[in-house]
C-alpha cells in the first residue's frame, strides 16, 4: 500500500491534480507549456528583468537583439522543463531511460568500482530534475543527491515524491557531513548542484565566471578532500525537447589534495560550466539572482 503524502488534507486535491496531469503524454504537456510560455513571458513577464540583466552581464559581447533571442528561447525551454518535471510524477523507468543518454558512464563506473563514493558536480542546466532519477534506474549502485528542503510543506512533499519514486535517495544539506561519515565506505554516487549562490557570510571562493565576479560553494571540494572522493563534472546537453545527453568529466581523482586555502576543483567546475553555458545559453536557468553579492575589494584573486 502506498504511503499517503504527509500534507494537510486541504492540499490533497492539488496533489491529485498534479498527479493526474502528469499522466498526460509529454506532447500534450508541451502544448500546455506553450500556453504557459505565452502567459509567463508575454503577459506576466515573470522575472524578465532579472533574466535580461543576467544575460547582458554574462554576454557583454552580444547585441541586444541576440540577448532578446536567447531570452525568448530560455523561457520556451524553461516552461518545457517545468512540464517535464511534472511528468516525472508518473514517468516509468523505461521512458526515462529512453530520454536520458549517458555518453561515457564508464568514467563514473570505474571510480565506483574502486569502492569509494563519487561526487558529481552539476548545475541548473537542461532538465536538472531528471538526472538523479535517471541515474537511479541506470546505475548498478546507489544514486543519491544532496538537497535543501523547500519551505512550502506541499511542494516539499511533492518534490520529494517525484525525486525519489524511481529509487534515488536524498540527503538533506544539513545532514551531509553526518551521512558521509556514516557511509564513507559505501560505493555510490552523490550528486550536487554546485552553481547556486552561497550566503554572503559563508562565501569562501570567488572567481571570474561569465564575465562577472562570482561566488561559489566549496562544499563539494571540502567533502572530496576530507573523504578522498573522486569528483566528476556532469554536463547536461539538450539534444531536443525531452531528450538529454549526459557526459562526465574528471575534476579530481580523489588522491591528490590541494594546498590549504586553494580550491582547484571548484575553479575547474566553474570553467567547465562556463564553457557548457556558452555552448547552449538558453538551456541554463537565468531566473535566479545568481550575482546578488559583490566581491569585497580586499579579497584576493583566484590562483
Amino acid at each position: 500500500m502506498k504511503k499517503s503524502p504527509d500534507i494537510p488534507a486541504l492540499y490533497y486535491p492539488l496533489w491529485l491534480l498534479l498527479k493526474g496531469l502528469s499522466l498526460l503524454p509529454l506532447p500534450v504537456l508541451y502544448v500546455l507549456g506553450d500556453f504557459l510560455y505565452l502567459l509567463v513571458y508575454h503577459v506576466i513577464g515573470y522575472r524578465k528583468k532579472v533574466v535580461l540583466q543576467n544575460l547582458r552581464h554574462s554576454f557583454p559581447e552580444k547585441s541586444e537583439q541576440e540577448i532578446k533571442q536567447i531570452t525568448k528561447a530560455f523561457y520556451k525551454q524553461f516552461l518545457e522543463v517545468v512540464m517535464e518535471i511534472l511528468k516525472l510524477a508518473s514517468m516509468d523507468e523505461a521512458e526515462i531511460k529512453r530520454r536520458i543518454v549517458f555518453t561515457n558512464q564508464e568514467v563514473l563506473d570505474n571510480f565506483v568500482k574502486q569502492g569509494k563514493p563519487v561526487i558529481t558536480m552539476g548545475s541548473h542546466s537542461g532538465n536538472w530534475e531528471w538526472i538523479l532519477p535517471a541515474g537511479a534506474v541506470q546505475y548498478d549502485f546507489p544514486a543519491e543527491g544532496i538537497y535543501k528542503p523547500l519551505s512550502n510543506k506541499f511542494f516539499e512533499e511533492f518534490m520529494l515524491h517525484i525525486r525519489t519514486r524511481l529509487g534515488a535517495r536524498l540527503i538533506k544539506m544539513k545532514d551531509t557531513m553526518r551521512d558521509f561519515v556514516r557511509n564513507r565506505k559505501v560505493p555510490r554516487v552523490i550528486a550536487m548542484l554546485s552553481d547556486q549562490t552561497p550566503p554572503f557570510g559563508e562565501i569562501q571562493y570567488w572567481t571570474t565566471f561569465l564575465s562577472q565576479e562570482t561566488a561559489f560553494f566549496v562544499g563539494a571540494e571540502k567533502l572530496a578532500n576530507a573523504f578522498g572522493c573522486p569528483v566528476l563534472f556532469l554536463e547536461v546537453y539538450r539534444l531536443k525537447r525531452g531528450q538529454y545527453q549526459l557526459t562526465f568529466e574528471v575534476l579530481s581523482d580523489g588522491i591528490n589534495k590541494p594546498v590549504e586555502g586553494e580550491y582547484p576543483i571548484t575553479e575547474a567546475f566553474a570553467r567547465r560550466l562556463e564553457a557548457s553555458i556558452r555552448r547552449s545559453p538558453a538551456s541554463y536557468l537565468w531566473t535566479h539572482k545568481r550575482w546578488k553579492h559583490s566581491r569585497p575589494q580586499a579579497a584576493s584573486s583566484e590562483s
